[in-house]
């Protein structure tokens, strides 16, 4: 991960941008484990960008951005959220998307810690996710517990993704 990767607080002008990267990364990264059919309904030619400014905007969200170019503003490199459904419990962590050619860079570990400090500080006592097939080995890896595999219906389409924990 480049020293340059700076965390920040979700802006409402992030939008294009974070769905932008979530569509890329389903595309180029989550294809490896899911179907054409799976990967063109999770990820659309068009989605709802109202839609997601409001859910993003409604939860803790952060973005990573990294300057790729000395004369280019830092660009979003991953993004994720954390919805603090209940303090008992515990916090939902709905999305966590790290840009395809950003993989395995730390990146993700780094968004990930900075969701769960804020769980902590808001007393959750853990976080749950649903990850995709891709996403396991790195929830796993970050200490993370596998509650049970499950199939979602997601626009008509049947996808196997895992219930996660982990305590705070």
């Amino acid at each position: 991960m480049s020293d340059d990767t700076l965390l920040r607080p979700f802006s409402p002008a992030d939008v294009p941008a974070i769905v932008a990267l979530f569509r890329d990364t389903v595309r180029r990264v989550n294809c490896r484990d899911y179907s054409p059919r799976q990967v063109l309904a999770w990820a659309p030619d068009e989605i709802d960008e109202a839609a997601w400014s409001k859910k993003l905007a409604g939860r803790y969200t952060l973005v990573a951005a990294l300057q790729w170019q000395i004369a280019e503003q830092p660009r979003i490199v991953s993004f994720g959220d954390l919805e603090s459904s209940s303090l008992d419990s515990g916090g939902h962590l709905g999305h966590l998307y790290v840009h395809a050619d950003c993989q395995r860079c730390g990146v993700g570990r780094k968004l990930l810690s900075a969701l769960e400090t804020e769980a902590r500080r808001l007393g959750v006592p853990r976080i749950f996710t649903e990850a995709s097939i891709t996403a396991r080995p790195f929830f796993e890896y970050c200490g993370y517990r596998l509650i049970q595999e499950q199939v979602v219906v997601f626009h008509g389409v049947e996808f196997v993704n895992y219930q996660m924990d982990k305590q705070l």
